[in-house]
């Protein structure tokens, strides 16, 4: 498995690529590039996560879907992953009244189990406490301070900005012409909270999604291995710093969320929410992925997503898929690989990007509309009539390997055809109804009686 598919490309396995960023996205990569024979170096700033002691409240937890599992079935990883996870079927909305409907539609330790498995490669690296001063388009060379202070440079091949949304590789990038770069920070924050188990088991049933949606700011709990929930409540940073008091924090629980005070324990929840200051979220958009043969980007150095599609992690997973595939298509040639692998996905990520946003406000705000519930019915009976025809944007999204620019694109086709359905069936509803009124009319129910009666 540790072996070069193709054992006659001698050149390519003199070439280094270096990976800078060890998270989820980096780990992949280094199983991909290691797989093929390539000599990897992984560069991550921060210690080893699997020595250190886990940071809790600065992340939300991860959803793993089709897209994201297709990638790990390629490393051979996707079973030992799937199986530090809580499968999840549907939506379960929480009302201010205690009421929980379900809406049909991963975890944290998966870094440490892909950073094994790139080690498992003799011809991998790991190096941890590097962080990434400056490095050079022209040669390719990178500079690095150690922890103890000292400075490493290094010569690659092949440079892969795996780095996370503040990338340091992306840095270069923005210097170049013709480089589009935007960012933008939703005016909401997110904070974590744990709900723990009761009598040893989940305190709610734990295949759901649970939402509580309050229009302006929401709150979300997942299920981790240990029976405990991970709760995040999202909402804008005016109302996190109104908040200022433990008496604050169950009086606006009170309001908002009673069901939850019990579940978390008021006195947890008073602790908890100050522990840590409500975190940003950023939505960042650039395009080309590439510089030269150089140097290409992946995962949140190339387009962080808000987490409310849960295909952050996906993207950047189907970014390693997707860059191994056109490896095989144009014979790991990186000045053919690298553009083509900006055309290709660039315009997927900018889509998923967008549908992210999107779902920001159909969760919080939408998810208690009526009319929302109606057209997520018609979509379904839809899908069940015309299988092939009518595939409602979440299936696309999270059950497929529909590029996302075209789910974007079927998904506005289907909006049009359900209207124009909805449209159709309502005047024929308003005929029916004009129809029956003039029959009434004119045939008043004794006469109606009295034209039935043989006699």
């Amino acid at each position: 498995m540790h072996n070069s598919t193709n054992d006659n490309k001698s050149t390519s396995k003199k070439k280094v690529v270096a990976v800078v960023g060890g998270g989820l996205v980096g780990a992949l990569n280094a199983c991909y590039f290691a797989k093929r024979g390539f000599q990897v170096e992984v560069f991550e700033s921060r210690e080893d996560i699997r020595q250190a002691k886990i940071v809790k409240g600065r992340s939300i937890n991860l959803a793993l879907s089709h897209r994201g599992r297709q990638a790990l079935k390629q490393v051979g990883m996707e079973d030992t992953i799937v199986s530090k996870g809580i499968p999840m079927h549907s939506r379960m909305i929480h009302s201010l009244n205690g009421t929980q409907s379900p809406i049909p539609y991963g975890k944290k330790g998966q870094v440490i189990l892909l950073l094994q498995s790139a080690e498992t490669y003799p011809n991998t690296n790991l190096n941890f406490a590097h962080k990434l001063l400056d490095w050079s388009t022209e040669t390719g060379a990178m500079t690095f301070v150690r922890a103890e202070g000292a400075k490493e440079e290094i010569q690659a091949d092949l440079i892969v900005g795996c780095d996370g949304a503040f990338s340091a590789i992306r840095k270069q990038f923005l210097r170049q012409s013709r480089f589009n770069y935007s960012q933008t920070y939703i005016p909401h924050g997110y904070l974590e909270l744990t709900m723990p188990p009761i009598n040893g088991e989940f305190a709610m049933k734990p295949n759901y999604l649970h939402i509580w949606p309050r229009n302006t700011f929401m709150m979300i709990a997942l299920p981790n291995l240990d029976k405990t929930f991970t709760c995040t409540l999202f909402m804008p940073f005016e109302e996190f710093e109104k908040v200022t008091t433990g008496d604050q924090v169950i009086t606006f629980f009170q309001k908002y969320f009673p069901d939850a005070i019990p579940l978390i324990g008021a006195e947890a929840l008073k602790r908890d929410y100050f522990r840590l200051p409500a975190q940003a979220m950023v939505s960042v958009k650039c395009s080309p992925y590439h510089l030269g043969d150089k140097c290409v980007l992946m995962g949140d150095a190339a387009h962080a997503v808000v987490p409310f599609y849960g295909q952050g992690m996906n993207a950047g997973f189907e970014d390693c898929l997707v860059f191994n595939e056109i490896m095989d298509q144009l014979n790991e040639d990186f000045s053919a690989v690298l553009p083509e692998y900006t055309r290709v996905r660039v315009p997927d990520d900018h889509a998923i990007a967008d549908l992210a946003m999107y779902n920001y406000v159909e969760m919080r705000a939408h998810v208690n509309s009526k009319l929302f519930l109606f057209r997520k019915y018609v979509d379904n009976f839809l899908h069940i009539i015309m299988p092939r025809t009518i595939i409602p944007l979440y299936t696309m999204v999270t059950f497929t390997r529909t590029r996302y620019h075209k789910a974007v694109k079927r998904w506005h086709w289907q909006e049009k055809v359900r209207k124009d359905i909805v449209h159709v069936h309502f005047t024929l509803f308003k005929v029916s109804v004009a129809g029956c009124s003039y029959l009434l009319v004119r045939y008043p129910p004794n006469m109606l009686q009295a034209l039935k009666s043989p006699f």
